[in-house]
């Protein structure tokens, strides 16, 4: 016999007295027990660098490249700088940014941070020479597109939350109109955490796990890798294109040879472990390299490349047209030096590397990263100010 609705109401409100008596709803029920307190995701804004560089790669990120209106001048330009700084603080902290036309959704604790960067014509407006190249040489390999390439200013916003990153960098456009318009936008994603909710490299749409060579922030290697003598550093943006159809039509070993890694773990395929030292000199069965001479773990190696290193980050991105579908990797590459670190990588990397065979660049654009800025003071003050 079914119990009826008296009944049901009967036993569920006997099931909860039960629980306060058993313990079961204690916690609920103690006044006297404090409450959790709630830990803040903010990242701070302020510091002697900006701080998205050291952060964790954010769940969703967008780039958008400016071209400085011709009236802008190094007077507009520092006061277009101010107004991002505002926003850069506002926004970081969860508040709505000054003027906000939509000051709901700016959200606390989804630890979006502002990067802000500069092309050349920031320096000439400021009357100095940047301390590196305009632009990269275009590779052999390079198909590239005005539409993805070049820029003045760039931001970089990201953000564990998809809605604050459009919700950022709309305020940003806006307040750059009367300056500076829009010359191309990026947008992806990345997955930097694994299933046990710990940390974790993350993984590229080819399935590899990308960026497991990168020094660990905080040491010594990382600072000499990242930062210039100024405490900014330099960011390399490459565009690039993924053929997924037909990388999927390889083997799984022909894949892990063209990477020289393990898809399953990211090892080496001289190890066990992500972070293995790569063995170059192990052989197989035949004497072939077990990590093979064009794998792209050998040829970016930094024992292959006189010591060479870069700190890379990066997004997946899809890109739809209609019914067909883009994929690939938005690649972010910090470093000290473009032209003594990343650029030697690159060249050597275009002349040999097998995955060439699957990627294509078709986006490029280099750009400064100034230093931080602290309360009352303004991204770019030093240079501009």
């Amino acid at each position: 016999m079914k119990p009826s609705r008296r009944q049901l109401f009967g036993y569920a409100g006997a099931a909860a007295a039960g629980a306060a008596v058993t313990g079961g709803a204690v916690v609920a029920l103690d006044k006297d027990t404090p409450a959790p307190a709630p830990v803040s995701r903010n990242i701070d804004p302020y510091g002697d660098r900006q701080p998205a560089i050291t952060a964790p790669s954010p769940r969703h990120g967008e780039l958008v490249a400016f071209n400085l209106l011709p009236g802008t001048d190094k007077a507009a330009l520092a006061r277009l700088l101010r107004l991002w700084s505002a926003d850069v603080v506002a926004l970081g902290n969860g508040r709505p940014a000054p003027g906000d036309t939509a000051p709901e959704l700016a959200t606390a604790n989804v630890a979006l941070t502002t990067t802000v960067g500069f092309g050349p014509k920031v320096f000439e407006l400021a009357g100095q020479k940047q301390a590196g190249p305009d632009e990269l040489p275009v590779m052999r390999h390079d198909r590239l597109q005005d539409g993805w390439s070049g820029g003045d200013l760039l931001i970089l916003v990201g953000a564990d939350d998809e809605l604050s990153v459009v919700h950022a960098v709309r305020r940003f456009v806006a307040d750059a109109r009367p300056f500076a318009t829009p010359a191309w936008r990026q947008s992806g994603f990345w997955n930097g955490t694994g299933p046990d909710g710990k940390p974790v490299t993350g993984r590229n749409l080819f399935g590899q796990v990308d960026g497991t060579g990168n020094p660990a922030v905080g040491t010594p290697e990382f600072d000499a890798t990242v930062w210039a003598a100024d405490g900014g550093t330099t960011l390399v943006v490459r565009r690039i294109k993924l053929n997924l159809d037909t990388w999927d039509e390889l083997t799984r070993s022909e894949q892990e040879r063209a990477i020289g890694r393990k898809l399953s773990t990211g090892a080496p395929l001289t190890g066990t472990a992500e972070h293995d030292e790569l063995d170059l000199e192990a052989r197989d069965a035949d004497g072939r390299p077990m990590i093979a001479a064009n794998a792209h773990a050998r040829l970016s190696h930094h024992s292959e490349n006189d010591g060479r290193r870069i700190f890379r980050k990066g997004l997946n991105y899809v890109h739809d047209t209609g019914t067909t579908r883009e994929s690939g990797l938005i690649f972010l590459s910090y470093q000290a030096d473009i032209t003594g670190q990343f650029f030697p990588l690159l060249a050597r990397l275009d002349a040999a590397d097998a995955l060439n065979e699957w990627t294509t660049t078709i986006g490029s654009a280099v750009f400064a990263i100034p230093p931080g800025f602290q309360p009352g003071g303004w991204i770019g003050q030093k240079l501009l100010g």
